[in-house]
């Protein structure tokens, strides 16, 4: 069965320094806001104001119900690893302390629970979770992550290549194939130990649906990003080339709330009416050569009316001509 974010926290298989359930929250303790401070690496660049203004109505009811995590960091200050969002509502509320537990956390362990934090969220758009299991996969697999797209790629080719081979061995136990394959690629293993622990999307599904996502256009992304807009409409607007035309189609987009069946029908209007324009003036020139040769076959130059229709037609296309 799937497991879900709601449902399913990390288990041992994502070495997670601190329950980001709130397990731990026994051995919290009381801390100045003032004291804390943000991580200039958080992962997470995009709060929803809608979501962040519930949250902080919420703490002001019900105060923090669970604790931030935070580390120590020079200056007698306290750096937030998880919960920014609950440290910006703290603030909105003009709290004067707060819950937190504290962790001696160097940055790679810090990053890599900010990370897990964010990818456990139920409100996280599928640009930022895309670019986080990707951050996630770099630390884990110590590359960058520039590095990983490509991996995964080439892990999709050798296990299609084993698939083949496999297929022209008789008796061959497809189970144990993929096992010894995974024991015999240590990337494999962790990309593997890595989607099954979050529990989200198998790594091929991810591949395939998730990383031609950042091929988006920039202004697309950005969209996407910050919630203006779902995938699915991203993705058709992003068939439109034009710059400049694409950002006033998604402005348009957005403003209006359009459907994704209204978005597409437009954008084939578009391509509809683009095809006329640059297809007109080569039909007219096809339409008048084969006019042409026709009239000089024809047998109306023993007409004199018809001969004189022709002469008027003559005339005032060389007045067309000597406009230009």
């Amino acid at each position: 069965m799937r497991r879900t974010k709601a449902s399913q926290p990390l288990k041992s298989k994502i070495d997670v320094p601190w329950d980001t359930t709130g397990a731990n929250a026994g051995s919290s303790q009381s801390m100045p806001l003032d004291q804390i401070v943000l991580s200039a690496t958080q992962p997470r660049r995009y709060f929803d104001p809608e979501a962040l203004k519930q949250l902080t109505e919420s703490i002001k009811q019900h105060g923090i119900l669970q604790p931030l995590l935070v580390r120590p960091v020079d200056g007698g200050k306290y750096e937030v690893v998880a919960g920014e969002r609950r440290y910006r509502a703290a603030q909105e509320n003009e709290l004067k302390e707060v819950p937190v537990v504290i962790r001696e956390l160097d940055d790679n362990a810090a990053f890599q629970l900010a990370l897990i934090e964010n990818l456990l969220r139920e409100d996280l758009n599928p640009v930022e979770e895309t670019e986080g299991i990707l951050q996630l996969l770099a630390l884990k697999l110590a590359r960058s992550v520039e590095e990983i797209p490509p991996l995964l790629r080439r892990l999709q080719h050798e296990r299609k290549e084993a698939a083949n081979s496999s297929n022209n061995v008789i008796g061959k136990d497809e189970t144990s194939e993929q096992q010894g394959s995974s024991a015999e690629n240590p990337d494999l293993k962790i990309v593997e130990d890595v989607f099954e622990s979050l529990g989200l999307m198998t790594w091929e599904s991810f591949a395939n649906n998730r990383l031609p996502l950042l091929n988006l256009p920039v202004d697309i992304l950005d969209a996407l990003r910050d919630g203006s807009i779902e995938y699915t409409k991203a993705k058709a607007i992003a068939q439109i080339p034009n710059l400049n035309e694409r950002v006033d189609f998604l402005e348009q987009a957005i403003a209006n709330n359009w459907s994704l069946s209204e978005i597409r029908q437009r954008i084939s209007e578009k391509k509809a009416a683009a095809s006329t324009d640059s297809t007109e003036p080569s039909n007219y020139k096809e339409r008048f050569t084969a006019a042409t040769t026709k009239l000089k076959k024809s047998r109306i130059w023993s007409d004199p009316k018809k001969r004189k229709q022709i002469e008027k037609l003559l005339s005032q296309l060389e007045a067309l001509t000597s406009v230009e």
